[in-house]
């Protein structure tokens, strides 16, 4: 399907019930964006899509999505209805560092949803876009994928491969003369579910709303690669340039 210029079509948002999702895809709406909110709990689905139709009275549909099943992701995006105009990628899971260093299932777990099942569906919607010609891949990445730190080396080398693969995938459309673009947002510290046990500094900590104020004005713009809030991007350049002596006393 091919929007037109009064219906600019529907968002496919997986990990459709995260603060940050929800905030995106309010963002989208009031753009006149209808939705598809795509995840594992269908009743919390079914709750956001009937209060984002009131709210801003678009078409917001849902569907099941579970990242940790590959093998249903060709069918599962054959089965949305309409054909989505763009796909944002909000999967995460920040896990448990420390069960992770001793138990190599829920390492395994913190891979396979933060990279894996990310690429899985988000190579379905890059096959579906180059053969239509036009659309958009919004990939919600990490700055801890910048450098490796002792405290999330796990979540961060999933994050590090998924910056990586939208990085490729955006270059290979450019090679191509497509008019696919593919976005990669690197969110510091965001207020939600997932960082409420993290003692978090205020002043680095965005709100979900302004991550999704950041991604709004990059599609708007050229920007391929963004930082929220826009100061990590100086403070993970300044972290990727420590020499290694001096990284490794560091207890980030």
């Amino acid at each position: 399907m091919t929007a037109s210029s009064t219906d600019p079509g529907h968002v496919l948002i997986l990990g459709g019930t995260s603060e940050i999702a929800l905030a995106i895809a309010a963002a989208l709406a009031r753009r006149g964006y209808g939705l598809i909110l795509a995840g594992r709990d269908a009743d919390a689905l079914q709750r956001e899509a009937a209060d984002l139709e009131i709210r801003h009275g678009v078409s917001v549909t849902t569907a099941s999505f579970d990242a940790l099943e590959p093998a249903t992701h060709p069918a599962f995006w054959q089965s949305l209805n309409p054909a989505p105009a763009g796909v944002v990628c909000a999967v995460g899971l920040l896990g448990d560092h420390g069960v992770a260093r001793t138990d190599f299932n829920h390492a395994r777990q913190l891979l396979d949803t933060n990279l894996v099942g990310c690429i899985s569906v988000l190579d379905q919607a890059a096959l579906a876009f180059e053969q239509r010609g036009e659309g958009f891949i919004i990939g919600i990445s990490s700055v801890a994928g910048d450098r490796g730190r002792a405290s999330n080396y796990y979540y961060g080398a999933a994050k590090a491969g998924f910056t990586a693969y939208l990085s490729g995938l955006r270059n290979h459309f450019a090679s191509n003369a497509s008019r696919v673009r593919v976005i990669t947002v690197k969110p510091g510290f965001v207020a939600t579910r997932m960082t409420a046990d993290h003692d978090t500094p205020a002043l680095l900590t965005a709100q979900p709303e302004q991550t999704a104020r950041d991604i709004l004005r990059a599609l708007d713009g050229r920007r391929d690669v963004i930082y929220s809030r826009w100061y990590w991007r100086w403070i993970m350049l300044i972290i990727r340039l420590l020499p290694e002596p001096v990284f490794k006393r560091t207890r980030l």
